[in-house]
């Protein structure tokens, strides 16, 4: 296996078993074993061999060409086998509704797994409350117990609470929820998106006013200028970096079940639509390892693929009845509609190797593509998988019951997620972002990581132009911008993330959105420069791009970054 120093110290703080004394006592081949062993077992519901099937998730996982979600590297074979990343739970207008979901919550965060919320149902601030004859403190006051309550569950040790809070943009506490995170420290445990409409974003586009309705009423309490909110909006990502945008209604066009109900919140990356209740395993492949590599250049291994996918989403499918659900409830959500999401890591690598730059237009045709040959290859896995297994139990009825459409196992079965953590074990740049830097520190559960691009020094040597001068500066810069020494060529392949305009970080969510099942979780990334209306514009550009949503960073707008270049991390 070919691990990193950064890859074997995540593996061991975060993954690997240990012993009463918290000393390690597994080795990275011996949690791929544990997990396949665990997964495979699955196997014999349906008649098949495990063993078989656990040699094979097991190469795929110990070549670092697949891995699973970190629940379930984290739990395969423990007593609390939750392996599952994404949930969604509802909070409904009762306080029984939600302090259940905060007790759930706890379980769920417990076991390593993310949750989401929309708190639209819960009646606004200073609303009457006739069983006490009081008045409602609204939704961004109960957010706020959800967070402190988050604060004290460590997750096993494992990860840091993960929330995801939405709110309609119809509610009328709106702009209490969009400016909340405009106080330094308010809801660190949450990320926050808008759930926006169609209505809204007409609105906006005529420069009209839309109503905010009472959630227990269903009356309009107000009329307001969609431009005022959206102001309010804009001001507090170009801020802070929070809320996000959930195109609620577009999310919906493409819910595969709405005959169970209607999609109202996301996990907390935001890549996971779901229905309450709903849960979803997640998996990346890590493309670095597809590409061939020519004297006449490199190609992606289109042929190996088509026989790892379908590894892949089995085991996927067959970690829907290994895990341990933390209610019955989502049990029968997860089990009803067997989503899972399987996506894809290393994109921006696979693009260096083509000798592509990140946001040229070769390369969003290459990304809608490649989406399009991943999408059907999954779902061609599902559909076999539904003809030795039977399609998932809420398909009648749902967007596939038609005449034309496939009998498959999964209601979905693509999803793109960040891969933070393991696209550090895997070695390889995360999710389909560009590089962040060729040089930066990144925090992971409070513990801080250099990770410095080394295939760039070895392209540099073998062109000829490598000298202690150059790596100084980039270590320090993370960037080739202004670097005449560099062939221009060389520079515009290893352009980063602060370089490229956000219309251009929008192109590529849109190619890849366009044959995903679920959504895609990509940032927005602009530089500390960034005015307000590049903000506005980003966001009715991801909008009129058919993206399910968009969040947006200004590096620097946030004291505590996930990823700092050198000079900025201290």
């Amino acid at each position: 296996m070919e691990l990193s120093h950064n890859a074997l110290a995540v593996l061991s703080r975060r993954y690997l078993l240990k012993n009463g004394a918290g000393q390690t006592k597994e080795a990275p081949e011996g949690l791929f074993r544990r997990v396949a062993s665990f997964v495979a077992a699955a196997e014999e519901h349906y008649g098949s061999s495990a063993s078989a099937w656990e040699e094979r998730f097991y190469a795929l996982m110990e070549d670092l060409r697949f891995l699973p979600n970190s629940p379930t590297l984290m739990n395969a074979g423990k007593p609390i086998a939750q392996l599952s990343a994404c949930f969604v739970l509802p909070v409904d207008d009762s306080m029984r509704s939600i302090f259940d979901s905060l007790k759930s919550a706890a379980l769920i965060l417990q076991s390593g797994g993310g949750t989401g919320f929309s708190f639209s149902r819960l009646r606004p601030r200073a609303d009457i409350v006739h069983s006490t004859g009081g008045s409602a403190s609204g939704p961004v006051s109960f957010m706020k117990v959800f967070n402190t309550a988050t604060e004290v569950i460590k997750q096993g040790g494992a990860r840091r609470g993960a929330n995801m809070g939405i709110l309609r943009i119809d509610h009328p506490d709106i702009i209490d929820f969009i400016r909340v995170k405009r106080d330094t420290g308010a809801l660190e445990n949450f990320n926050i998106s808008v759930a926006v409409t169609d209505a809204f974003m007409q609105a906006l586009y005529h420069d009209a006013e839309y109503e905010l309705i009472n959630p227990r009423t269903k009356r309009v309490t107000f009329r307001v200028k969609a431009k005022n909110v959206f102001d309010e909006l804009v001001e507090s990502a170009w801020e802070t970096g929070d809320p996000g945008i959930i195109f609620i209604d577009v999310v919906n066009r493409s819910n595969p079940t709405p005959h169970i109900g209607d999609i109202e919140s996301t996990n907390p990356c935001g890549e996971q639509p779901l229905l309450p209740y709903e849960a979803c395993v997640l998996g990346s492949i890590n493309l670095g390892k597809y590409v061939i590599k020519a004297t006449n250049g490199a190609s992606i291994d289109y042929d190996a693929l088509s026989r790892d996918i379908p590894i892949a989403v089995r085991f996927l499918d067959d970690a829907i009845d290994a895990t341990s659900f933390p209610l019955p409830e989502i049990e029968r959500m997860h089990k009803g509609n067997r989503k899972i999401g399987l996506g894809i890591m290393g994109w921006a690598d696979v693009l260096i190797a083509l000798e592509l730059p990140y946001n040229s237009r070769r390369s969003f045709l290459l990304a809608e593509r490649f989406m399009q040959f991943f999408g059907d290859r999954a779902k061609q896995c599902s559909e076999a998988l539904a003809r030795e297994r039977g399609v998932f139990p809420n398909f009648s009825g749902s967007v596939y019951d038609v005449v034309g459409m496939p009998r498959v196992r999964n209601a979905t079965t693509t999803t793109i997620a960040p891969t933070g953590t393991l696209s550090m074990i895997a070695g390889c740049s995360s999710g389909i972002e560009p590089l962040f830097s060729l040089a930066h520190k990144r925090m992971v559960m409070g513990t801080e990581f250099s990770e410095i691009n080394v295939g760039f020094f070895d392209i540099a040597r073998a062109g000829g132009f490598y000298t202690e001068e150059l790596r100084n500066h980039i270590e320090k810069s993370g960037t080739l911008r202004g670097l005449r020494e560099v062939p221009p060529r060389i520079r515009r392949i290893y352009r980063t993330a602060l370089e490229i305009p956000y219309k251009d970080h929008i192109e590529m969510q849109a190619a890849f959105q366009k044959y995903t099942d679920n959504a895609v979780s990509k940032t927005i990334n602009m530089p500390r420069s960034a005015k307000k209306d590049d903000v506005a514009d980003a966001f009715r550009y991801a909008y009129e791009k058919g993206c399910k949503g968009v969040t947006v960073f200004r590096y620097g707008s946030r004291k505590k970054g996930v990823l700092l270049r050198f000079q900025d991390a201290d």
